[in-house]
């Protein structure tokens, strides 16, 4: 009788149950796939005033059939269990590349002319004063292949500087809950109050910056000086502003916000290079970003803030080393594609400061990449920052780690301008709290950032 009624109750049952779905969520947890996101596709930019993230326990959405974390359907107990998992859906990974565009540095009018004959078409072109010589973005034939196409090029102009369209990323991972309402990181490394500063330390250095947009309607950036440019064309979908204003603020945010910037009131000259190319995914050609840096060195910026990374590129690689040889420093995010990932650029660019992330507890970040050609360390695990419309939330990845570097180089500049970037280079080693391995090492390079020795306060 009662394996009758047990039989009975199975198809009403399965109806039920294929109406409903059949995703189970234990209690206390949130499946990322019901929720739409995932950690490489975290979305940071559903701010809601109050400045934390949102902590969601329970949900309901079409085919979802849970709420509070309890299964709706209790008795799917009951029903025969599928004897085979379902298949997670592949991401194809994010191109690193322009799938059509070469760039070139140092081209002549009769080689363009030449390339132009052969099928190649001039999407842009820009003047470089640094090199007192035009880049320009070249859409290779159809039916050549990148590889063919570029060696093409290099066999026309074999003076010039000849590579792909790379992309460059931000680093941000997805964001790290803090214990209270307040991530102020700075205190791990010491980082001096603005009432705490000796005059001679509040300003004078322009920081330059190269990043996604920015908001500047942001509470944050309340009498701050911020100058934003946008270099990236502008037939194409502007970049999410969520990165963007998080690392501007981290640097210059207005003293009396909810989030203080390193250098409250200091001036920036922020250059947007990005455009949105999918849900999520900000990305630089190699283009733009060389001629954003040439943009900030004919503007006199002494420290330029790159929380970006990418594959090596010669054009980016030719133009790191003619900034760094007129006393530029540059400082980047050493990635967060984990500790065996091959080393990102231009972080990993001799001319460059490599900074990697730790958190509070000065742990090295999971996700940071190593190398020996990393710097420096400092916080970028829950750095309490400017969300992308209003309020603050925390933030991590080397690319929040790499503002406090930047920081403390604008601070000691503005102390001493005269100082050549390697004073400063030895500076910062010097007083580099050593966490790894005596000396440099691949994980934390010199030790983590020292704030206390950047700027004498008053006795």
């Amino acid at each position: 009788m009662a394996t009758t009624l047990r039989l009975a109750l199975i198809g009403p049952l399965a109806a039920i149950a294929l109406v409903a779905g059949d995703i189970l969520v234990p209690r206390n947890t949130i499946s990322p796939e019901l929720l739409g996101a995932s950690e490489a596709f975290a979305d940071d930019d559903d701010d809601d005033g109050g400045g934390s993230s949102s902590g969601r326990s329970g949900s309901y959405g079409a085919g979802a059939g849970w709420r509070g974390g309890r299964s709706l359907f209790p008795f799917r107990a009951l029903l025969p269990r599928r004897s085979t998992p379902r298949r997670s859906q592949a991401v194809a990974p994010a191109p690193i590349r322009a799938r059509d565009e070469i760039v070139g540095l140092g081209f002549g009018p009769a080689q363009i002319e030449q390339l132009t004959a052969s099928g190649f078409e001039v999407l842009e072109r820009a003047t470089m004063a640094t090199f007192n010589s035009e880049v320009v973005k070249l859409r290779i034939p159809a039916g050549v292949t990148l590889d063919a196409a570029r060696e093409q090029a290099r066999t026309v102009a074999p003076e010039a500087t000849i590579d792909f369209n790379h992309y460059f990323r931000p680093e941000q991972r997805a964001e790290t809950p803090c214990p209270g309402t307040d991530c102020l990181a700075r205190s791990v490394i010491g980082w001096p109050a603005a009432q705490d500063w000796a005059g001679a330390c509040t300003g004078g250095t322009t920081i330059g910056l190269v990043d996604t947009a920015i908001n500047p309607e942001h509470d944050a950036f309340e009498g701050s000086s911020i100058e934003i440019i946008r270099l990236s064309d502008r037939k194409l979908p502007e970049s999410g502003k969520q990165h963007g204003t998080a690392v501007a603020a981290l640097l210059v945010g207005s003293a009396t916000s909810r989030t203080p910037g390193l250098i409250p009131g200091g001036k920036l000259i922020a250059v947007d290079t990005f455009h949105r190319a999918g849900r999520q995914d900000d990305r630089s050609g190699a283009f733009d970003l060389v001629r954003a840096l040439d943009l900030l060195s004919n503007r006199q910026v002494q420290v330029i803030n790159l929380s970006l990374a990418g594959p090596p590129n010669l054009l980016l690689e030719e133009t790191v080393k003619k900034l760094g040889g007129g006393g530029i420093i540059m400082v980047a995010a050493a990635g967060n594609d984990g500790p065996k990932a091959e080393p990102v650029y231009p972080a990993a660019y001799e001319e460059v400061i490599a900074v990697t992330a730790t958190d509070k507890r000065k742990r090295p970040y999971r996700r940071a990449g190593r190398g020996e050609h990393i710097d420096f360390a400092a916080p970028g695990v829950a750095v309490w920052t400017a969300a992308s419309i209003s309020g603050a939330r925390p933030k991590t990845g080397t690319s929040f780690a790499a503002p406090f570097v930047t920081a403390a180089v604008a601070l000691m500049k503005a102390s001493e301008p005269a100082l050549a970037p390697e004073q400063i280079r030895n500076a910062l080693t010097g007083n580099a709290e050593d966490l790894g391995d005596p000396g440099k090492d691949p994980i934390f390079g010199w030790g983590l950032l020292n704030a206390r020795s950047i700027c004498k306060t008053e006795p």
